[in-house]
């Protein structure tokens, strides 16, 4: 038997959250189902020192800003917290500890299957992401297995390492964020080619000036309605991030040897890079990345670059579905928890169209869910 809404939300991040604002506003009938048992998991699960890399002016959702001096940058933990209150504030219904198995189609109408749970929907928002499996190279297993290793999704601080040097691979954001810290503790080695950096100190004075500029521009001008936009979208999409808060100066500066060289396998059970060099390491690392995962939605989504086809969110193959909170979903914002909110908005109005009349009711009360 299954539970029957007009809307079903998976994810209970900022987009779901944001898309679940706008429908109450609007007074529709939808439920949000988050995998994690409370809302906010996802940011509390990452590392203990991460901050965000926006002031918190600009991290609000849709209806409530970051209760935080506004140029200060909020802590992972401090984002989670503003979530679950978000959630609160505006009475969303979310249902935690529900993790989505399957997406398909029901005739005219939608099933997702959730465990023991099935819920019928006429729309349903994959707020969710498709960021889900970190990616770890197949040459990993080769390394000798007394080197620790671990996905930058599995980090938390440095006491879970063990003693001796570590090789952080990856130069993106993370990544150098990740060797900065390790670097107090450990001999430490980043590798990985750095793909830009920010010229200035992002929580500088001179930052105050610039960042709205860049805000302007991530939400206005970079977006699929100009050249410019369409031609980063991929590059987006398909490369690492520009080092924000930590640049090279400070890594030379803490003693972290750094490498354009890649790992390219293993020799002798030790990391190969792909000058030669082959390093002698207790820890690695994976600053990677994760892998996209469409394979649970029944449903053909995907567009030639691999990821879902849609316009604003809307896929107009499969009337009554949509995605929120993509990487360039149609803006640079759209990937930033303080941008979602245009994306979202945009979709609750699709929705409201498409349904007429708002339906009573919102919530629902699952057994067996937390």
């Amino acid at each position: 038997m299954s539970e029957d809404f007009e809307t079903v939300i998976i994810g209970g991040g900022q987009a779901g959250l944001s898309v679940g604002y706008h429908l109450a506003q609007r007074n529709r009938s939808f439920v949000i189902l988050e995998a994690n048992g409370r809302i906010g998991d996802n940011w509390r699960n990452r590392f203990d020192s991460l901050r965000l890399y926006t002031p918190a002016r600009y991290d609000g959702l849709p209806g409530w800003a970051v209760p935080l001096d506004e140029w200060a940058c909020p802590t992972k933990d401090e984002i989670a917290d503003y979530l679950e209150d978000y959630a609160k504030r505006f009475e969303l219904p979310v249902v935690t500890g529900v993790n989505v198995d399957s997406l398909r189609a029901d005739g005219d109408r939608y099933l997702v299957r959730a465990g023991a749970h099935r819920f019928a929907a006429d729309n349903v928002v994959v707020a969710s992401g498709t960021f889900q499996e970190p990616i770890v190279p197949e040459f990993a297993c080769e390394l000798d297995p007394a080197i620790r290793q671990m996905h930058s999704n599995d980090y938390r601080n440095p006491s879970q390492l063990q003693d001796g040097p570590v090789l952080v691979v990856g130069c993106s954001h993370s990544g150098a964020d990740i060797a900065l810290e390790l670097a107090q503790s450990h001999p430490t080695v980043l590798s990985g080619r750095v793909h830009a950096e920010v010229p200035f100190d992002i929580e500088g004075r001179v930052a105050r000036g610039i960042i709205p500029v860049l805000w302007f521009m991530a939400n206005r001008v970079l977006t699929m309605r100009t050249p410019m936009g369409r031609k980063m979208r991929p590059e987006v999409r398909s490369g690492g991030g520009p080092l924000l808060r930590v640049k090279r100066a400070h890594l030379l500066a803490a003693g972290v040897e750094r490498t354009d060289a890649r790992v390219a396998g293993g020799r002798d059970g030790k990391p190969l890079l792909d000058d030669g060099r082959v390093l002698d390491v207790a820890n690695v690392i994976w600053c990677t990345g994760f892998g996209k995962d469409l394979s649970w939605i029944e449903i053909p989504v995907a567009g030639e670059d691999g990821w879902p086809e849609q316009t604003y969110g809307v896929v107009e193959s499969s009337p009554g579905l949509y995605f929120v909170g993509l990487p360039f979903l149609h803006a640079f914002a759209s990937m930033l928890i303080g941008g979602v909110g245009r994306d979202a908005e945009r979709v609750a109005d699709h929705i409201a169209a498409r349904g007429g009349a708002a339906r009573a009711g919102s919530h629902a009360v699952l057994v067996g869910a937390g």
